[in-house]
């Protein structure tokens, strides 16, 4: 901002021209959207010194030929070489008395007065020239910059005009009309001179009568507007001839007569009437606010002339041309005050204060009745001017005041007040748009406008720390994303200065206009901090100690603003209470919750993609030899424990109550995990089916004679198999397939995870007494998780188990011992080597804390097996009283192979699993009637009295159920052991009690 130098080409000396950068350079202008025709603001300047010039002629009344009889200044008291005169006084009025710039407030800026040597750029220190002061007239021509060529054509002009017609008003003078005729090319320099001078003249003739006139162009002076158009577009190449026989001369005059001289009643109107040609809005305020501009110092332009009072009620002649009043003229004088503080940099304040004062005149003109629609324009057209750029400052006011410069903040808030209150209250003026769409809620008091521009510029000043670049090419928008934990932290800081700031540097300039401008502008600033921790909060992934840090700055910027907003709203009725409630809190605890559950959710997304992971790639391979379990299981229990970990890492208060949520997630997952790899099918898959029940089929005497007289024949009915049996046994791998190898693996597996579970639990009895109080009770905390472990490593037990019995050693156990009679070769001794070899490698893949349960598993697996070969062993299995004592000894040899010595299981052990067998094998023993009696004891028992016959026979036994939970005292294993007696005993009765087939 300031002065720009340039050089005038209508300056006396050629000189540099000091004059301010026009007001357009500074993003304001009073008319920029209005086209004043192709004029120049160097043209508007000349234009309004000749009519300034013209009017005061035509007023001037006698007086020596061509003099404008101007009073000039009173003469100097002496003067002297090396001797400083004195300003003198004009008649009636001293500099200290100018009452415009004492009205205004403006201070004098000039030592010395304006002289004649001054103004003519003579050298005063040689001998022999005299100086005396400048008379009105001569200020005015230096003020414009007018060369006194120029003056000499105006003055020649208007003497031949005004003779014979010396009581001739300017009003009724169509100037550039009269400067065409009277001045010729010859009074130029050059020929190129005079044509840039008449175009000047034609255009004003279009501004005034055609583009811009005070009265509408009707139908009736359409030809005069168009020949007038056409004459001005024919100057364009080359001069017009204006000589008195010039036809293009004679239609230029009469088309200017018909549309200058046209009354508004529409009456015909004489040469000596008023006509309007520069009466015109926006030329009229043009023109004048070029004259106003000549009561600033050429050399000094933030300083008004002395002789402002002389030169404003000279310009007050021209009025009447310009269709002026006091209103507009006030108007246009505001406006040329808030122009000049522009221009010269803001640096003037009195000038700024100028302008409101005169502002204060305008608002009372702005009520006044019966304004004239071209006043209520250039009202609208200045207020709507300055009004636009005191509000671009006011709600930006941290951007365009620095610290240093409150003052000025608060003259371009008292500018927006004051001209937005006249527009407020101009009905005419709303009427053209002008009303701001805030308005309504604005303006009612200023208090509630200058709370709008508090929290407007606290919202762009914010904004600019949020935008303000950490390097040359990043910024803080695009590193939120990266390291939002550090520019949080900066915003908090940046934004408690910015507070700080405002209340020590804006707010007491504001407290004029506003009771807590303090309070409005925390309340702001904590709205906007507010929604960028909202918003970058719950775009947090996860909440670390930095995060942790970000919400405590944000607490406490949160706890300094709203002191703020109390101590400055202390003499309010309500303590401040209104704008407390308005700040929304942060509620820093609940964002930390709300972090946590985030964590923790994310936390559960990951150990459920863990799950979903192994349930698809996991083929039940050991890690290796010393970690014999599934790697997906070490997975999730590294990362139940790296949550655990991390989550007592966080420093945050108050967080035992999310723990159970934590603990609940992977419980959660742990228990489907556990349903995952205990889910290997049933046992049932892998047990034989009951055949039929069916008796035995007795063999002939002489069948009998032969079994007993040649033991190896008998032997050699069952050789084939046993044989077989027998030499797979020796072989040096065991029988256990890979599938039941894999779940050895599982079953690692879930015993690994019951170890972590308990390791996890152990941790979290370690937590501060406050958590433990909330999260730890005194039983487990993974309570599903282990008990759906316990379960799963019982399940998957007996599935390995009878897979490992009924599928991988079925040949040589269930289909290999007592096929065709109990005999040395069919008995259950090579099936229990091949058990055996089984056995070890089960010890050698199970963990140690797996081989109980397992061993155990295998045990019940292979008593029912043994049971079912006896209970269920189909058509090549018989047995006789005199088996029973072989049986009983292989069962013996059974459960030593699991008890003692090299077994797995304890003694007490392997006698409790094995009653069952024992009692069934206890059964073999006894005569077949005595079976038949305990059988019909039994079966009367379980299903009540017997069924008698039609006529009272004896009872009819029902067929007891197969429960497959074979037992002594079992109706159903009573009958199964006699359907395998081979005597006739057993037979007969089998055959009359159920009519049970024969074998075949």
């Amino acid at each position: 901002m300031g002065y720009k130098p340039n050089v005038s080409s209508d300056s006396d000396s050629g000189d540099l021209d000091l004059s301010p950068a026009p007001v357009e350079e500074f993003g304001c202008s009073l008319f920029g959207s209005i086209r004043i025709s192709s004029l120049s603001r160097a043209d508007l300047r000349e234009a309004a010194y000749e009519l300034f010039f013209l009017s005061c002629r035509s007023s001037s009344g006698s007086g020596s030929r061509g003099s404008l009889n101007y009073y000039p200044a009173s003469p100097s008291a002496g003067s002297g070489e090396g001797s400083s005169p004195r300003w003198p006084s004009s008649p009636g009025m001293t500099v200290a008395k100018s009452r415009i710039k004492k009205a205004l407030g403006l201070t004098a800026r000039r030592s010395s007065p304006l002289t004649t040597g001054m103004a003519r750029g003579i050298d005063m220190s040689s001998p022999g020239k005299v100086k005396r002061p400048m008379t009105s007239a001569e200020i005015m021509r230096q003020q414009m910059r007018v060369t006194e060529q120029n003056e000499q054509r105006l003055r020649k002009t208007l003497t031949r005009t005004l003779v014979g017609q010396r009581g001739r008003k300017a009003e009724s003078i169509v100037l550039p009309l009269e400067l065409l005729r009277q001045i010729k090319p010859a009074d130029f320099n050059d020929l190129q001179e005079y044509h840039q001078w008449q175009r000047r003249q034609l255009n004003l003739l279009e501004a005034g009568l055609l583009l811009h006139p005070s009265l509408p162009i009707d139908s009736e002076n359409h030809h005069a507007a168009a020949r007038l158009s056409r004459i001005v577009r024919s100057c364009e190449a080359a001069p017009l001839d204006t000589g008195k026989n010039s036809e293009v001369m004679r239609s230029l005059c009469s088309a200017v007569t018909s549309l200058a001289w046209r009354s508004p009643e529409g009456s015909p109107s004489s040469s000596l009437d008023p006509c309007y040609w520069a009466d015109g809005y926006p030329l009229n305020s043009h023109l004048y606010i070029a004259l106003l501009r000549s009561v600033f110092d050429l050399k000094m332009a933030s300083a008004v002339l002395d002789e402002v009072d002389e030169l404003v009620e000279l310009m007050k002649k021209t009025w009447p041309v310009l269709g002026f009043d006091l209103p507009a003229h006030n108007a246009c004088f505001a406006w040329l005050f808030f122009e000049r503080y522009l221009e010269t940099g803001q640096t003037e304040p009195e000038l700024m204060w100028a302008a409101l004062s005169i502002l204060g005149d305008v608002a009372v003109d702005a009520k006044k009745p019966d304004r004239q629609v071209s006043y209520v324009k250039l009202l609208a057209a200045a207020l709507g001017a300055m009004r636009g750029w005191a509000e671009r400052r006011t709600v930006e006011y941290h951007q365009w005041f620095g610290k240093d410069l409150g003052a000025n903040m608060g003259l371009a808030v008292a500018l927006s007040l004051a001209t937005s209150k006249i527009i407020m209250e101009d009905d005419m003026i709303g009427s053209m748009g002008l009303l701001d769409p805030d308005g309504a809620v604005c303006a009612s008091s200023s208090d509630a406008r200058v709370d709008y521009y508090i929290r407007s510029s606290m919202r762009s000043a914010f904004t600019k720390i949020l935008e303000r670049g950490t390097s040359q090419d990043d910024n803080i928008i695009a590193q939120l994303r990266d390291e939002p934990v550090n520019i949080l932290l900066d915003l908090a800081r940046s934004t408690e200065e910015l507070a700080v700031a405002e209340k020590k540097f804006f707010s007491p300039v504001l407290k004029k206009w506003n009771r807590a401008p303090t309070a409005a502008a925390a309340a702001t600033l904590h709205a906007c901090f507010g929604v960028v921790l909202k918003q970058y909060a719950s775009k947090a992934t996860q909440l670390t100690n930095e995060l942790v840090e970000v919400l405590k700055s944000a607490g406490k910027l949160e706890k300094l603003l709203v002191q703020m907003v109390v101590d400055d709203s202390a003499d309010s009725e309500d303590g401040g209470m209104k704008v407390v409630r308005e700040m929304i809190p942060y509620d820093v605890a609940s964002t930390i919750a709300s972090l946590l559950k985030a964590w923790i959710e994310e936390r559960t997304r990951l150990a459920k993609e863990c799950l979903n992971r192994a349930k698809e790639t996991e083929s039940w391979m050991p890690r290796s030899k010393s970690e014999p379990y599934a790697q997906s299981a070490v997975d999730l229990a590294r990362l139940a424990k790296e949550s655990l970990d991390e989550f007592f890492d966080i420093q945050v208060e108050d967080r035992g109550f999310m723990v159970q949520d934590l603990v609940n997630g992977l419980d959660a997952i742990f228990q489907e995990y556990i349903s995952f790899v205990a889910g290997c099918g049933s046992k049932q898959t892998y047990m034989p089916s009951l055949p039929p029940l069916t008796r035995c089929n007795q063999d002939s005497s002489l069948t009998k004679l032969l079994k007993r007289a040649s033991p190896r024949c008998r032997a050699g009915i069952g050789h084939s198999v046993v044989g077989a049996v027998a030499a797979d046994a020796h072989r040096p791998h065991p029988c256990a397939s890979r599938g039941t190898q894999r779940l050895y693996i599982r079953l690692n597996t879930l015993h690994y995870i019951l170890v972590h579970l308990g390791a996890l639990d152990k941790s979290l009895s370690f937590l501060s007494p406050s958590v433990r109080r909330v999260a730890a009770p005194p039983s487990r905390h993974f309570d599903g998780a282990g008990a759906a472990a316990q379960a799963g490593v019982q399940h998957v037990a007996e599935v390995a188990a009878c897979r490992l019995v009924f599928l991988d050693t079925r040949q040589v156990f269930y289909e290999g011992f007592y096929v065709d009679g109990v005999t040395e070769a069919t008995r259950i001794r090579p099936a229990l080597r091949v058990l055996k070899q089984n056995l070890a490698l089960l010890a050698s893949v199970l963990i140690d804390r797996a081989q109980p349960l397992a061993a155990r598993g295998v045990m019940r697996a292979a008593l029912e097996g043994f049971l079912m070969v006896l209970l269920a062993g189909g058509r090549k299995r018989a047995f006789v009283q005199e088996d029973h004592e072989a049986v009983a000894e292989d069962l013996r040899s059974l459960k030593l192979m699991f008890g003692e010595g090299e077994g797995l299981l304890g003694e007490e052990t392997v006698e409790r699993e094995a009653e069952v067998a024992e009692g069934v094998v206890a059964l073999m023993e006894l005569p077949t009637e005595r079976l038949i009696e305990e059988f019909r004891s039994a079966a009367c028992e379980s299903g009540g009295i017997g069924v008698f016959g039609e006529r009272g026979g004896s009872p009819k036994l029902p067929m007891p159920p197969t429960t497959g939970r074979w037992n002594r005292s079992d109706p159903n294993t009573i009958l199964r052991v006699l359907c395998h007696r081979d005597d006739d005993v057993a037979s007969q009765f089998l055959k009359r009690a159920y009519q049970l087939p024969k074998r075949r």
